[in-house]
């Protein structure tokens, strides 16, 4: 049985609302080419959100450079992602997907230079920032 999201639209409606890009990566679990995402080598004081739905997942004071290649977080806001174990292309990693919407974000790992030693590892083309305002 397909998990349910509170967010749910057919395919059809996924490609109307998203580039082509970001239904690659988002509902066809695609990964973006590393260094390529304009959110990699962005520091801006602000939120990240879903590009698809728009629910909120990061915060940029939990942004931090890895040099992986990918916007790398160390903590995401609690309840905002699912975490599934992806078994794909003969390893096993921790994939992380939208809680609202299912939709793929990346992978996280147990790799980070910070205290919850968590590198969030998520692809551009999965989130939208929106700058914070005082």
């Amino acid at each position: 049985m397909k998990k349910r999201y509170p967010v749910e639209h057919s395919e059809a409606e996924w490609r109307e609302r998203l580039t082509e890009e970001q239904y690659r990566v988002l509902r066809q679990k695609g990964t973006e080419a590393p260094h390529s995402g304009k959110y990699n080598l962005h520091f801006q004081d602000g939120e990240y959100h879903c590009a698809a739905c728009g629910a909120k997942l990061f915060e940029s004071p939990h942004k931090f450079e890895s040099n992986c290649g990918w916007p790398s977080f160390d903590d995401a806001i609690e309840g905002s992602v699912e975490y599934v174990q992806d078994r794909s292309h003969g390893m096993v990693r921790t994939e992380i997907l939208c809680a609202n919407c299912g939709s793929h974000l990346g992978h996280v790992f147990d790799d980070g230079p910070t205290q919850t030693g968590q590198r969030y590892c998520v692809n551009s083309a999965s989130i939208d920032f929106e700058t914070k305002t005082e």
